[in-house]
């Protein structure tokens, strides 16, 4: 009897210490997730789990990158970024499709791409039903329905819908072009540029007119040169098919072939095909010289905070139209 008594007092005792311990670790549990998530941004309001998660976060919001290239002098907000970046410089892609062979540089690059092969396209507009494989490229066709042109050009102040056609714009002003013909060493800004260059040496004009049988390099140079059936052409460009109104802007237009560049800066010598393209170009020369004399025209109708140039203020007025706390000194 005592055993059996013993017994029962053992088994009793094992089985509070088992609930007793299911009730700690709950608590433990609990008190662990609340630890878990006591990380928050003051600003958007987001939370993370440790503190070094929020301070990469806010580096989004104050703009800091403190990761340099130091090979091109790039900044990144965040080491890893700055790790995938220099892959562009090492030529490195260790992420593999096994599909199709093709290698890319980071994880989330091979994921996208690997919806090329599914047909997957997770990302949808509310506005029209199209879907997309990317949210970059949703974001881009968004912008079309708003309107919206968030990349602005610092030097010029012209705004584009996406920042790969901002990147492009920025060579007209840096005189970068990075593609070069293999046969006669011509440059170019884009490489659809380069492509249509090619067929001048090999011939190949696949292009053709359904109405008189005539061939072009490019499908623009076709529609340009339907016009004429149409009878909307009086100036026509023998060398592209493009059509103008007047025979000066014909003149013009031929110097983008030819590679004649009639208007000269004065301070740097540069020359430019066309006239606004050397005024647009002596902004640079212009905001260069402000940041020396300490000139700020463009002024903030809001806070009165001054901008060297109409692009920054442009910038800066969406801090107040955001909703965003003002932090303005003038």
């Amino acid at each position: 009897m005592e055993d059996s008594n013993q017994s029962d007092t053992s088994n009793t005792t094992v089985s509070d210490s088992i609930d007793t311990g299911k009730r700690l670790t709950g608590e433990a549990s609990t008190k662990q997730r609340s630890l878990e998530k006591n990380f928050d941004c003051k600003v958007c309001g987001k939370t993370f789990v440790n503190s070094s998660n929020l301070r990469i976060h806010k580096n989004l919001h104050t703009g800091e990158k403190p990761f340099e290239c130091e090979i091109c002098g790039k900044l990144c907000n965040q080491g890893s970024h700055l790790a995938v970046h220099k892959r562009s410089h090492t030529g490195e892609r260790p992420f593999r499709c096994e599909i199709c062979g093709k290698s890319v540089v980071n994880s989330s690059s091979l994921k996208s791409h690997k919806r090329i092969h599914t047909g997957e396209k997770p990302y949808h507009c509310e506005m029209c039903g199209k879907s997309f494989n990317e949210r970059s490229n949703l974001v881009k066709h968004i912008n079309i329905h708003t309107g919206a042109k968030l990349y602005n050009c610092e030097i010029c102040g012209k705004s584009f819908m996406s920042s790969s056609n901002l990147k492009t714009h920025e060579k007209l002003h840096t005189g970068e072009k990075p593609y070069h013909c293999e046969i006669c060493g011509k440059s170019f800004i884009q490489k659809s540029h380069l492509v249509i260059h090619n067929r001048s040496h090999t011939g190949e004009k696949p292009f053709h007119c359904d109405i008189c049988g005539k061939s072009f390099v490019d499908n623009s140079y076709l529609t340009n040169h339907k016009r004429i059936h149409r009878g909307k052409v009086q100036f026509q460009c023998e060398i592209c098919g493009k059509s103008f109104m007047t025979n000066l802007q014909l003149t013009t237009h031929v110097q983008t072939h030819t590679g004649e560049k009639s208007y000269h800066c004065e301070i740097c010598k540069k020359s430019f095909i066309q006239k606004c393209q050397l005024i647009v170009h002596k902004r640079i020369h212009t905001v260069h010289v402000r940041t020396h004399t300490g000139e700020r025209p463009y002024q903030c109708e809001i806070c009165e905070k001054a901008f060297i140039c109409k692009s920054d203020v442009n910038k800066h007025k969406r801090t107040h139209s955001k909703g965003k706390p003002l932090d303005c000194e003038t």
